[in-house]
């Protein structure tokens, strides 16, 4: 009688170096982020400066554009688990998409066409996001899946960090004008390109046994009513947290009003990177060994305390502290957040459960930044952040008392 073959996770189960396939995706995300962060804190200076937009029309631009992402990345996680999980095309078309379409914005003459051209954008990372992030899961032994996560982040964090760097260094020392970086933001968009279309090796046969790869002939249903309660608590949770967590932008916004100059502005972004990017790897890493659910809890409680903090900011020293730690504190439930999905799902449903973890989190995109900013232009800053602050500390308690991850979704 022949041996029963052991599952992945029993033959990685002492393994403590990231896969190959991590890494690269990794890298790519870095010089993604590194293009995206030329052009991302350009955006509302762009709009208050230039095209004369006040925060509704910046609420709008990113509620819409984060809505359209989230939506298509339920479309393409199951359409790459219906494909046998063979997902790099799809993550592919993404950077592709996104890369081509977001230099464009230093050509926009109206705040519509920014936002045309930055939903173009999250199309893209629409159709990438889903099958990327079950990549990793893929790659990922079980027990070392908040590491590969957090890891991922934290290359994303620096690629943030350097674009945001080299966007104020060129403003500052070079006399170019935003256009004119905005443009460039092409260079390390197409290297991201490069390298998943060189570094990623998809195999015929997944790191799963025959009989886990093996699909039915009709995939059941997209109801959400078939996922499990644990995961619906979860999303729901999460969904209503995303309400509160209103566009990074909206920090610059707030210097760019108390009179912050352009190139500090880029410091500040940069200096929010650095922060994630510190504590991403680590925060993950904690998360394996200590839980989950508890990494996430400090996460949106320093979330809450952050925005309450930003709602009296009145000079740019408040600004600098409050950002800082609102970015150590961020990134240390990054990994943990997209870890517990991969927890939840089957290998032949990560793509499907990445897209509903996707799907939840753009339901509260549109009206997430339309309120924000209708909140601010006809009241307050303040009064929005509050709002926000107060939102996230509702939904850090729900997550503790009604949707806490059972122990068995933990690390291994």
């Amino acid at each position: 009688m022949d041996k029963q073959k052991p599952h992945p996770d029993q033959n990685t189960a002492g393994q403590k170096k990231l896969p190959r396939a991590v890494v690269v995706l990794g890298l790519v995300s870095f010089f993604n982020d590194f293009a995206s962060d030329i052009v991302a804190p350009l955006i509302p200076i762009l709009l208050a400066s230039v095209l004369a937009a006040g925060p509704v029309a910046l609420g709008l631009i990113e509620g819409i554009a984060d809505a359209l992402a989230s939506f298509l990345k339920l479309w393409s996680g199951r359409h790459s688990d219906i494909m046998g999980g063979r997902r790099k095309k799809l993550t592919l078309a993404g950077y592709m998409l996104s890369n081509t379409a977001r230099p464009l914005l230093g050509l926009a003459v109206s705040w519509p066409a920014v936002l045309l051209l930055r939903s173009i954008d999250r199309v893209g990372k629409g159709i990438r996001g889903a099958p990327r992030d079950a990549l990793v899961a893929d790659a990922t032994p079980s027990h070392m899946r908040g590491y590969a996560y957090g890891f991922h982040r934290a290359l994303d964090n620096g690629g943030a960090l350097a674009g945001s760097l080299t966007a104020a260094a060129i403003l500052a020392w070079s006399g170019l004008d935003l256009t004119e970086v905005i443009l460039w933001s092409a260079v390390p968009g197409l290297v991201a390109v490069l390298l998943i279309g060189v570094g990623i090796k998809e195999e015929n046969k997944s790191n799963i046994t025959k009989a886990e790869n093996a699909l039915p002939e009709a995939p059941p249903p997209l109801r959400w009513s078939l996922l499990a309660l644990p995961t619906r608590r979860y999303l729901l949770v999460l969904t209503l947290f995303t309400f509160a967590r209103a566009s990074e932008m909206f920090i610059l916004l707030l210097g760019y009003q108390l009179g912050v100059g352009v190139v500090e502005l880029l410091l500040i972004w940069s200096a929010i990177s650095l922060a994630k990017a510190v504590t991403s790897t680590a925060g993950g890493q904690l998360a394996d060994r200590y839980g989950r659910g508890g990494m996430m809890l400090i996460g949106w409680t320093a979330f809450a305390v952050s925005f309450l903090l930003l709602g009296l900011v009145t000079s740019s020293g408040g600004l600098w502290l409050v950002s800082i730690f609102y970015g150590l504190f961020t990134g240390m439930s990054e990994g943990a957040e997209r870890a517990l999905i991969s927890d939840y799902a089957s290998p032949t449903e990560r793509g499907t459960a990445f897209g509903w973890y996707h799907l939840a989190v753009g339901l509260a995109a549109i009206p997430a930044g339309v309120l924000f900013g209708f909140l601010w232009q006809f009241h307050s800053a303040s009064l929005a952040f509050f709002f926000a602050g107060g939102l996230a500390a509702l939904a850090a308690l729900l997550l503790r008392l009604w949707a806490w991850p059972a122990k068995d979704t933990m690390a291994s």
